[in-house]
């Protein structure tokens, strides 16, 4: 029936990175069983989850760090999700080919399968973010995807694809019950509390927006700690369909549940049905640059 619910868990991972890939994979592996043993059924990792986040420098020894899609750590992960029964969303370092590397993540379902992934299509180049000089944007055919999951539909998009409401609204019109946003997002050293502050509320603020905007769930995962000038802020949370805060972090390492009615949209929809009212007949200019 279509008034039934349809309840899910999900867990966001949120921790901090060391130096060492390995010992990031194996305490991540950890939290993802933690979360697993919590009723999770959907988890997601952070931005770069097994690197320290490497883009606040340039250095061509970062590029080492990059594994191939069909490599050792997504098979690891394909493992866990099979023995756990659970969806995972993992992104990582993508060495695609010789010379062209991504910011990627792949979407796992429950029997272990890879079910596709997804290259960061928004690509910063910002003091203490200078992704420009690791990461090729993604393209048509990694881009706004919806995976079919065994615990619903799910779009991922990460980090600075988040202030972006194209992005969202061409995930949530394919058919996204949950957009995840796996994210590495904080303050300068130079920064002050004040200016923290003004920056994480227009964080959550556009990122509920997109909830609002198109009827789903929002789910957004960050890091923590302290990595060469930069200090992530952590606060991953899920917002519901109309934009509320479900569940929020602090800024320690934690795993975020949330439990959720994926048939709650149909109802936020009807009763604020932005996608039946949208004029698509005008809207030729978002295609422009500039519009004269």
């Amino acid at each position: 029936m279509e008034n039934e619910k349809r309840i899910i868990k999900l867990g966001l991972v949120q921790t901090y990175c060391e130096s060492d890939p390995s010992q990031n994979v194996e305490r991540n592996e950890d939290l993802i069983r933690s979360a697993a043993e919590e009723g999770a059924n959907i988890i997601c990792l952070q931005e770069l989850f097994n690197t320290v986040y490497f883009c606040n420098q340039h250095d061509e020894k970062n590029f080492d760090w990059a594994e191939p899609i069909d490599g050792k750590l997504v098979q690891e992960l394909s493992d866990l999700s099979e023995e756990l029964g659970v969806v995972l969303i993992a992104p990582f370092f993508e060495k695609r080919t010789q010379g062209i590397y991504h910011n990627s993540l792949v979407v796992i379902d429950a029997d272990g399968s890879v079910l596709g992934n997804y290259r960061k299509m928004h690509i910063p180049d910002d003091p203490g973010f200078h992704e420009k000089y690791y990461f090729t944007p993604g393209d048509k055919e990694t881009g706004f995807q919806v995976f079919d999951t065994a615990f619903g539909k799910i779009g991922a998009l990460i980090c600075w694809d988040q202030w972006y409401p194209e992005a969202a609204r061409i995930t949530a019109l394919k058919g996204a019950e949950i957009i995840f946003y796996p994210t590495a997002i904080g303050m300068l050293k130079k920064e002050t509390r004040k200016q923290k502050k003004i920056f994480m509320d227009a964080w959550i603020t556009i990122q509920r927006s997109h909830a609002i905007a198109n009827g789903c769930f929002v789910a957004v995962t960050n890091r923590i700690g302290k990595e060469k000038g930069n200090k992530f802020w952590g606060n991953s949370f899920v917002a519901g369909p109309f934009g509320e805060i479900l569940k929020q972090g602090g800024e320690k390492e934690e795993i975020v549940i949330a439990e959720i009615d994926l048939n709650s949209i149909e109802s936020q929809r009807r009763e604020w049905p932005f996608f039946r009212d949208r004029r698509i007949d005008v809207y030729d200019g978002i295609m422009k640059r500039l519009i004269d």
